[in-house]
């Protein structure tokens, strides 16, 4: 059978969808996630989807893609950067070199584009999973290590049912003490959501402070305050609209070991279950880093590990 590597093309994406979740099991998805988040992507471009096609439908794919627009007000392009953000091939299509062709050529669109750097899996705003999962697709881990992309960090996911949940008491005590001494904690009012958009990305991460300015939903929002000064924030529902999705969530680093990390936390929740959510879960932390003993701590469990991988010329 005959297969032919080119360039996304209209008519594409009802094969491609078909292909990907027979590939990534563990990760299907929709017509919809795949419009919003490649096709409508402002960065999208074509010939950075190179799609691995046999009769007539697509049977593997490498996405590449490059920033022509900012990723937030006051960012560059990030002109040495690129990333693939997903790779497959059907598994009756497999051992041939398909996948090693597919990623060498999305490796050589952003090569000839200046790239110097790229990164598997992270790109913000629109990444599919953090990275690399070894334990479910250790062949596809493989490839990536021997094209030579190098593992740069190992995040976690996380999970906590929320079925009986209950605040605990240490909870509601630490909070009082820090309410005794100027601190608050509430939902900010649409007036305070520039400043919180603006300490979000200035002290944590631009993609943060986009994910608030797209949310708009300020009672899945919580944050903390030391009197007028904004020191911590935490939210749901903010990435895909997902409600059930964590984050981001972030404490200012002068505050940190004051305990309103916790609070934070918790108080969150304490939302989440009173909508009647059945769970709370994120794709990103540190399992070693202070957010992930907290995460511990409060009952969230791994449930995947990732390898952020990286490519350099």
């Amino acid at each position: 059978m005959t297969v032919t590597v080119r360039a996304f093309a209209p008519g594409d994406e009802h094969s491609l969808i078909e292909s990907w979740n027979r590939s990534l099991p563990a990760d299907p998805t929709t017509a919809a996630w795949f419009r919003d988040c490649v096709l409508l992507d402002p960065n999208f471009e074509p010939e950075g989807l190179r799609v691995a096609v046999a009769e007539g439908r697509v049977v593997g794919c490498a996405y590449a893609v490059r920033r022509l627009t900012p990723l937030a007000p006051g960012t560059d392009l990030e002109p040495e950067a690129g990333w693939i953000p997903f790779f497959f091939v059907a598994p009756d299509h497999r051992g041939g070199g398909l996948g090693r062709r597919l990623l060498t050529e999305a490796l050589e669109f952003l090569r000839a584009r200046g790239r110097t750097r790229v990164d598997f899996a992270s790109y913000t705003p629109n990444y599919v999973l953090p990275g690399a999962d070894p334990e479910l697709y250790p062949d596809g881990f493989a490839l990536l290590t021997d094209l030579g992309f190098a593992t740069l960090y190992s995040p976690v996911a996380m999970d906590r049912t929320l079925v009986g949940y209950l605040t605990p008491h240490d909870v509601h005590e630490l909070r009082a003490k820090r309410e005794s001494e100027g601190y608050g904690f509430r939902s900010p009012a649409d007036g305070e959501l520039p400043e919180l958009i603006r300490f979000a990305a200035d002290e944590f991460n631009p993609d943060w402070g986009e994910a608030i300015r797209h949310h708009r939903d300020p009672t899945r929002m919580v944050i903390a305050k030391k009197r007028d000064r904004l020191v911590g924030f935490a939210l749901y529902a903010a990435y895909r609209g997902i409600p059930e999705r964590f984050g981001p969530f972030g404490v200012d680093e002068g505050e940190r070991g004051t305990g309103l990390g916790k609070i934070l936390l918790h108080l969150t929740m304490t939302r989440m279950r009173a909508e009647g959510l059945h769970s709370s879960w994120f794709l990103w932390t540190g399992v070693a880093s202070p957010a992930g003993h907290l995460y511990a701590r409060a009952g969230y469990q791994v449930t995947r590990r990732f390898h952020v991988m990286r490519w350099t010329a």
